[in-house]
């Protein structure tokens, strides 16, 4: 039978069917437990007195058991409270093991601030590498090469002699036709260089480095299993081939990422600790507050980073996990400020402060630029998914290297003449949100001065807009276009690749523009009503960076559907609690008009693509179902595969195992009464007969399998008894089959259930499964129900 037609167990990811001998080589060992109830009686009544190996462990692209795990781990702290009182060396025991939890998240915050630090320097010399480099010292990039030298002047603050553009250094040209082609010429090679050299990485060492990360993350914190999705090799490969994607001029960002490579971090570091080692949910709370630590660094927001996880990513996030991911976050910023990688003492490249207040007025164009940001949102997740689609299911996606070759060959041979995509996604979003002050030479902010005005630092008055930013305005609007087109065909190449950058870009774009017009309206028409109240000629009414600001929250808003999070991120950005309203009504607007087309994020959306088995809490389920309607088996379905807790021997169990492809069984007092006694896991039962075999003198194939407490009396030449009692979970989830399915998607989600057991009067009548759920719920939605596999 097709692992992929599994009508009654758990979600197994398309499964793999091990062995009896080979399976016994998975895994590590765990101590028993007795699933959902632990026995105080077992160690003394069964014969398997030795925790047997793998017993409690997963295997690749399963679903962990959220209770079994929770009660293994409430089984352990009991046992250390027990002996602590024994010795001084069981008292350090105990405190190590309550300290734990807090040593865990100080290194995955140490550990994720320095990486990123790391990456952030090496992104921006690599950059900077595509246009030139640094003669004085090549380990400085175009900034930082600049900062000594006593030519540079105001107006060109970028151009001193230290710094060599590539045609000056090939031709010996810093002007004209022959020295721009060079250039050109060098920064695609350099372009494709670091994008091939990314997508190679990628390809051969770690294929689970590309993409973002975020969605497997949130399918992993529900309680799903990725072999080395968070491992060493991923964590090694991600953080050198994300300096390259973002390198290489692509338009993608490195703050999504961040948040994968913080999240391997804290899986390796876990394995140290025998506490989150052999207990994958207790892991999953290091996740959670991981992936906290990782928006902290990405957006130097730790409070955003907290609220991050929890809206947007955890699964389970007890009161714990909430300090512990504050504390990480905390950790990750403080790393990350002492090494200062932008050197403007802040932990961002785009930080900024506005000084001037808003309007009521300005809540107008504010909203405006909520529903832009929806409908960008609802246009990109439904582009960018029909786009992967095609990638699986034509011969296109059998090319990665050749996609991504492609995609940054059309982005730099495009991005090089416009100045507003040639520098990096992060540069151009600091020259969007800065406000136009004295020291700004930007052709943004070339306005045409009032001679006769006095000069006031920090508060210039509204001016006409000169000749460079109608110009900026124009490249602006191709910038726009062109990054809404790259964005859609970037996101999901074979390379790291985020998507909170490019978003808000496109958004800080629109916003800026917007802005502009305001500022704009309100110098040349003061007169009229709406600016008469509050901005007089002279004043600084408007503030066209706030608006690109707005507008960048809108936009990642319309994306992903975060909202206070978001919020928190960008105003932790600017520093500014004035700003938080407009903020407010960008995010809540853009939700609500990307709603109207479609609930999911682009998240949501992957997860959905990918065929990973996670139940959305966002999503409700409004259908009057009951449980009968969904468990299985169904009517023209082959009986319910069951175990019986005393009539079976090893070679029936066996059979059963090998005709099936079911990850586990229910296990009944007998075929007639059909009375439920317990649940027991096929992996479980397959372990258990291979170690009985091995260390127990006796066990044949005739020997009689018992699940009961005692021994049935057999006759004296009978073989030994195998008693498998202590692999046995006494007490599945059962519900009646008259049990609405709101209910039951509700206990699935709140408890994390992989299977959940229908009776009726006592009797078992079937199973519903976690995988059978999303069926269910991609039938109401009418959407194909094969699609709800591992992909």
């Amino acid at each position: 039978m097709d692992i992929s037609s599994d009508p009654y167990l758990p979600y197994d990811g398309g499964g793999d069917n091990i062995p009896l001998r080979d399976l016994h080589k998975r895994g590590t060992h765990y101590t028993v437990t007795n699933g959902g109830a632990i026995n105080s009686t077992t160690h003394l009544l069964d014969l398997l007195d030795e925790p047997i190996p793998g017993v409690g462990t997963y295997d690749d692209f399963h679903t962990i058991d959220w209770v079994r795990e929770k009660c293994k781990d409430r089984e352990r702290h009991r046992r250390i409270n027990s002996k602590k009182k024994e010795s001084a060396w069981e008292l350090a025991k105990s405190l190590y093991d309550a300290w734990s939890g807090w040593l865990v998240v100080t290194l995955t915050g140490l550990a994720s601030g320095a990486l990123a630090g790391f990456i952030d320097i090496a992104a921006d010399w690599m950059a900077d590498l595509k246009e030139g480099i640094c003669m004085t010292a090549f380990w400085f990039n175009h900034e930082q090469c600049c900062w000594d030298s006593k030519e540079a002047t105001f107006e060109e603050r970028d151009k001193c002699p230290q710094w060599q553009t590539w045609a000056d250094l090939i031709i010996g040209q810093a002007e004209g036709p022959g020295s721009y082609i060079m250039n050109y010429f060098m920064y695609i090679f350099w372009a494709l260089s670091f994008a091939f050299l990314a997508v190679c990485l990628v390809k051969v060492f770690a294929p689970y480095a590309c993409g973002s990360g975020i969605p497997e993350i949130k399918t992993i914190l529900s309680g799903f299993i990725i072999r080395g999705y968070l491992g060493k090799w991923t964590l090694m490969i991600k953080t050198i081939t994300l300096v390259l994607a973002v390198a290489s001029g692509l338009s993608l960002g490195k703050e999504g990422p961040l948040v994968h490579v913080a999240c391997c971090c804290g899986n390796i570091f876990s394995y140290l600790f025998p506490k989150y080692n052999t207990n994958e949910a207790k892991k999953r709370e290091v996740l959670s507050a991981a992936s906290a630590a990782g928006v902290s660094v990405a957006f130097g927001a730790p409070i955003g980073g907290v609220l991050f996880s929890l809206e947007e990513v955890s699964y389970y996030f007890p009161l714990k996990t909430l300090w512990r991911s504050f504390f990480a976050a905390l950790v990750a910023a403080f790393v990350l400020r002492s090494i200062n990688p932008f050197g403007n003492s802040r932990l961002v490249l785009f930080y900024v402060e506005y000084h001037t207040p808003w309007y009521l007025f300005e809540l107008i164009p504010f909203i405006l630029l909520g529903v832009f940001g929806g409908l960008w949102g609802a246009f990109f997740i439904r582009a960018n998914i029909a786009w992967c689609r095609r990638r699986k299911s034509t011969r296109f996606g059998r090319y990665p290297v050749l996609e991504v070759i492609a995609v940054a060959a059309i982005t730099a041979i495009i991005a090089f003449p416009n100045p507003y995509t040639r520098f990096n996604t992060s540069q151009l979003i600091k020259e969007l949100f800065t406000d136009c002050g004295p020291l700004e030479s930007s052709s943004l902010c070339d306005y045409k001065n009032d001679m006769n005005a006095s000069k006031i630092v920090d508060d210039i008055p509204d001016r006409p807009a000169g000749t460079g930013v109608y110009s900026a305005i124009w490249q602006l609007c191709l910038a726009l276009v062109f990054k809404i087109i790259m964005t859609v065909f970037t996101f999901g190449i074979k390379v790291p690749s985020g998507l909170f950058i490019p978003s808000m870009a496109i958004g800080a774009i629109a916003g800026r523009i917007v802005g502009i017009a305001v500022e704009q309206l309100a110098y040349y028409h003061h007169d009229w009503f709406i600016f008469k109240e509050w901005c007089e000629v002279g004043a600084d009414c408007i503030t066209p960076g706030l608006y690109a600001m707005v507008g960048a929250a809108a936009c990642l808003g319309g994306v992903t559907r975060m909202t206070v999070s978001l919020v928190v991120i960008v105003f932790e950005l600017t520093g500014g609690l004035e700003y938080i309203v407009p903020l407010m009504a960008a995010v809540m607007t853009s939700k609500w008009v990307g709603d109207a087309f479609g609930r999911e994020g682009i998240y949501e959306a992957h997860i959905r693509l990918n065929g990973y088995p996670f139940l959305d809490a966002k999503e409700e389920f409004t259908h009057t179902t009951l449980a009968r309607d969904v468990m299985r088996p169904r009517r023209n379905d082959p009986p319910l595969a069951v175990l019986t807790q005393d009539d079976m021997t090893v070679d029936d169990v066996e059979s059963l195992i090998n005709d099936t492809s079911y990850n586990g069984f229910p296990v009944i007092m007998s075929k007639e009464s059909q009375r439920l006694v317990g649940f027991a896991l096929r992996r479980d039962l397959t372990l258990a007969i291979e170690n009985a075999r091995k260390k127990q003198e006796g066990i044949v194939g005739s020997s009689r399998v018992c699940f009961a407490q005692h021994t049935p009396s057999l006759p004296a030449e009978s073989p030994r008894t195998l008693k498998l009692r202590s692999i046995l979970d006494m007490s599945p989830f059962t519900v009646t089959d008259q049990t609405p399915m709101e209910i039951v998607v509700d206990i699935f989600r709140k408890l994390g259930l992989r299977q959940c057991l229908v009776t009726h009067n006592g009797r078992l009548l079937g199973i519903i499964t976690k995988k059978d759920i999303l069926r269910h719920m991609a039938q109401m939605a009418n959407h194909d129900p094969e699609s709800i596999l591992f992909n």
